[in-house]
């Protein structure tokens, strides 16, 4: 037998190589949507939600080896996940983790893009796939959240990813591993988790999918000695602020919400492509997507069943797998063969194009209101900032708490302030005869953080003995010693 010659060598086929191409093109382009992630978070510097604020304060409370305090007035529903995160955050960058919670949902939200093209791909084709991805991260409502720092954003690319697994055939114990973790962050995760033991018919998997609500259940009693505060809390705060919630309120929120996320042609084009999928594909080949879009449905509806806030982020999961139906409306006509079917649905794909392209120009600018709000909110965290650092305002927290017209500033200024309870109050929930009193300028600044659910629009009016100290831009302190 003589050596092998070099033309004797196996040769990898056509489709290896167009699949290992596609695959490095996916990388490249992956690798790019993170770096200008990036160079975004950096360049458009934004700050965390009420919520996130919050979480980490309790993560602060952990490292310093106090209780969380769940009871606070107006405080968040907790997230295991998020406390925990926001402690390992403190711990290592101090002060400045508030802007590393944003870079993570930034990040999180290429991530979830990516899930939502290899989840689309492999149920609906590559190009329903690429439209129905650009739909999703092209939406204001899912790019304000991760410029907010919102969990969800980290929540759907780690149910997106358990779905990518799921539908490739992956093995379950990594999937219900993604999906427990989800499920320390937002309470959805545990129906996706539940809904995929019983499919795989796994008592293993039905055990392990009551980890997350079992380590939910034990964080409430263990800080409040109350199994169910979640819940419980979570209603009476929605109760108290005067937020709509009840199951008669769910089927108008549902559809009102949806529309708004996805846009009215989007959304138009999403029934379609649910529609032409199921007679198309059939439901076994879209259980996937379909179990996303049904746990949705009934976890938002399970909201006002429980009388909890009916709010549009209890419909990210819902909303982002209908983009994927959209996508299917646009572009599933490229997998036909050429013919009848595949000229008329060319026809109303452009249709659906047109509208969309109309309403877009008419209506919206994704990318100016986006802009226009992120400047908003880095302008107001400036003078926030520069109104917290002046010596009048450090001065009159010597004699008394800082107080705000409502709750929307108060987790903001403690995490800045690293200060400890009741140092930093709402003037809704008291108001103090002495200490500083923050009061807001401008019309929207007011309607932000000026007026609240379930406040009095009186608390922004200075009370006898408070003389005016300090301005810095929207915001004015009077202190009273």
């Amino acid at each position: 037998m003589g050596a092998a010659r070099r033309g004797d060598r196996p040769v990898a086929g056509a489709a290896e190589l167009v699949t290992g191409a596609a695959r490095r093109v996916e990388l490249v382009a992956v690798a790019a949507a993170a770096v200008a992630a990036v160079v975004f978070w950096a360049v458009a510097p934004t700050y965390p939600n009420y919520d996130a604020y919050y979480h980490l304060l309790w993560g602060r409370d952990l490292l310093d080896g106090v209780r969380p305090d769940f009871e606070a007035y107006a405080a968040p529903t907790q997230h295991p996940l998020e406390i925990v995160a926001g402690a390992v955050l403190g711990a290592v960058f101090g002060v400045d983790a508030d802007r590393v919670v944003v870079l993570i949902a930034v990040l999180s939200l290429v991530l979830t893009a990516w899930g939502v093209f290899r989840l689309g791909a492999r149920v609906l084709g590559v190009w329903p796939a690429l439209a129905g991805t650009f739909f999703a991260a092209s939406s204001f409502s899912l790019l304000l959240l991760a410029a907010r720092g919102y969990r969800d954003v980290p929540f759907l690319a780690l149910v997106f990813w358990a779905a990518v697994r799921a539908a490739e055939g992956r093995r379950d114990r990594s999937v219900l591993a993604l999906l427990t973790v989800a499920g320390l962050l937002r309470p959805e995760a545990w129906l996706l988790g539940g809904l995929f033991a019983l499919w795989r018919r796994s008592p293993r998997l039905v055990a392990g999918a009551l980890v997350a609500p079992v380590v939910w259940v034990l964080t409430d009693l263990w800080v409040t000695g109350d199994p169910l505060w979640s819940l419980t809390g979570t209603s009476e705060l929605a109760a108290d602020l005067g937020r709509e919630r009840g199951v008669a309120k769910v089927p108008g929120a549902f559809a009102e919400f949806v529309v708004d996320a996805l846009r009215a042609p989007v959304a138009v084009a999403a029934v379609a492509g649910l529609a032409v999928a199921l007679w198309r594909l059939g439901w076994r080949r879209l259980v996937v997507p379909l179990a996303l879009l049904g746990a949705g449905v009934l976890t938002f509806l399970a909201t006002g069943v429980a009388g909890l806030s009916i709010l549009p982020r209890y419909l990210t999961v819902p909303t982002v797998t209908l983009c994927l139906f959209a996508g299917y409306a646009f572009a599933g006509f490229a997998d036909l063969p050429r013919g009848r079917l595949r000229r008329l649905w060319t026809v109303g794909a452009c249709v659906l194009l047109a509208g969309g392209v109309t309403f877009a120009v008419v209506r919206m600018n994704v990318v100016s209101k986006l802009t226009a709000e992120l400047a908003f909110l880095d302008a107001s965290h400036r003078d926030l900032v520069r109104l917290l650092d002046t010596p009048e305002v450090r001065a009159g927290m010597a004699c008394g708490p800082l107080t705000f017209p409502n709750y929307r500033l108060v987790p903001d200024a403690r995490w800045y302030l690293d200060a400890p309870r009741g140092a930093v109050r709402a003037r809704s929930d008291v108001r103090p005869e002495r200490g500083v009193a923050v009061f807001v300028v401008g019309e929207k600044a007011l309607r932000r953080f000026g007026f609240a659910d379930g406040a009095s629009p009186s608390t922004n009016a200075p009370d006898p003995g408070f003389e005016r100290a300090v301005r810095a831009g929207r915001f004015v302190a009077y202190t009273a010693c």
